[in-house]
């Protein structure tokens, strides 16, 4: 007489609840099983979360130049594993120098402005009020740069090119250090004192926040020709800032302002450029090229604890079969087919994993999120990681338990009836 034929999923219901009863009875030899899978699968969420963290953050913030803006630089703003025929090509190049910057704006039709800059200084401001953080940077500017790097204005006036001209002792400040040096009175008409120099502020900018936990607010501004009188007119190479007039013409103006660089700078035709261009866009795509390299690494060792995890699992698996040898005759002897063994054990290794699997994910994503606490970024949960992590976990559960499953299943009923 036929058995009555069990609806598949009421099928795999039983055999998940056999599967939990199995795990829960052995609950050292489970824990120890199922490390493997965890630590294997928070290896993974806790760096994809934490990369989350920063990539979120940074992508808008290397987004620091204005719209329809690129820049031009001796070396390339970001440089990853360079090697070092390749740092010295860099080495190799001419300075971007300010009479260079000037030919520029005087031949270019396209751009709408050309700004130039150098980071001079970092130290320590004072007022007769406050003294800054050490750590403040001081940027040699042309008016040109304002615009360029979305500075906007909140308080008395920019820089001009009369001050350029003349070299005066003026600077704008950023308004985290405007209000740290001025707490209580309007920092415009003030004077500070910027590595034994005195200064007149004529301006402060716009509050644009914070960047991976550092202020990008707490800097200074003086006009470029200031800066490169006092620290050296011979030995910097300048940032030059090309804004063009909108997106339509954005890559006309790249290659208009390439090609007259190159004449200016007497590169040889059929040579390549030596200075790089940079946007908004090549700053992310580098930055995002970094990751990829990083995630790729970190998914080989993870990999490596899932192998090493799936080996375990098979193992103890199989001492599962060899312990159950005289239930699985029972079974067989009152009606279970092969397929519901096979299905069981497999089940019995795949809510093995899931569980190692569920609490990695968890403890990744707290793990990976306190960057987001200890930087004060908005915490982030990688969905799309998750997802993967556990599909992997059931991937593992179902390789490395269906040897044993197949063992379990063609085991011999009467055999197993007489198995002690």
């Amino acid at each position: 007489m036929n058995s009555p034929k069990i609806p598949l999923l009421a099928e795999v219901r039983e055999s998940f609840r056999m599967a939990i009863g199995a795990i829960t009875a052995h609950k050292l030899r489970s824990a120890l099983t199922l490390l493997g899978v965890l630590v294997g699968v928070f290896s993974i969420i806790v760096v994809m979360t934490a990369m989350r963290v920063l990539q979120s953050d940074i992508e808008g913030k290397l987004s620091s130049l204005g719209n329809s803006t690129f820049m031009i630089r001796k070396w390339p703003t970001l440089i990853f594993n360079g090697s070092r025929a390749q740092m010295e090509k860099y080495w190799r190049r001419k300075n971007l120098s300010f009479t260079q910057g000037k030919r520029l704006e005087e031949k270019a039709t396209l751009p709408r402005n050309i700004g130039m800059e150098l980071s001079v200084w970092s130290g320590e401001i004072q007022t007769r009020y406050q003294k800054s953080a050490p750590n403040v940077r001081l940027y040699g500017e042309t008016p040109g740069s304002f615009p360029a790097q979305n500075w906007n204005l909140a308080e008395g006036r920019l820089l001009f090119n009369n001050d350029v001209e003349s070299a005066r002792d003026l600077c704008v400040l950023g308004a985290g250090l405007a209000t740290n040096l001025f707490p209580h009175c309007s920092a415009v008409g003030e004077r500070v004192k910027i590595d034994g120099i005195n200064y007149s502020v004529v301006g402060v900018l716009e509050a644009k926040g914070s960047a991976l936990g550092g202020d990008q607010d707490s800097f200074a501004v003086i006009p470029l020709s200031t800066a490169l009188n006092r620290y050296g007119r011979h030995y910097a190479s300048l940032n030059l800032l090309v804004q063009a007039r909108d997106q339509a013409t954005y890559q006309a103006t790249v290659e208009e302002v390439s090609g007259l660089l190159r004449g200016i700078r007497k590169v040889p035709p059929g040579e390549e450029d030596d200075f790089e261009i940079i946007s908004n866009d090549s700053l992310i795509l580098q930055f995002k090229s970094f990751t990829a390299t990083v995630r790729t690494g970190i998914t080989i060792i993870s990999s490596i604890a899932l192998l090493a995890a799936g080996i375990g699992i098979m193992n103890i698996m199989l001492v599962s079969v060899t312990e159950r040898t005289r239930e699985i005759g029972i079974r067989r002897a009152i009606g279970a087919k092969k397929r519901n063994i096979l299905v069981q054990f497999i089940m019995e290794a795949v809510v093995l994993c899931e569980i190692g699997g569920a609490i990695g994910v968890i403890l990744g994503v707290l793990g990976g999120n306190l960057t987001a606490l200890l930087m004060k970024l908005p915490p982030v949960v990688p969905v799309d990681w998750i997802v993967i992590g556990l599909v992997i976990c059931s991937v593992v559960g179902v390789v490395f338990g269906t040897y044993p499953a197949w063992k379990a299943a063609n085991l011999d009923p009467i055999e197993s009836l007489r198995y002690e």
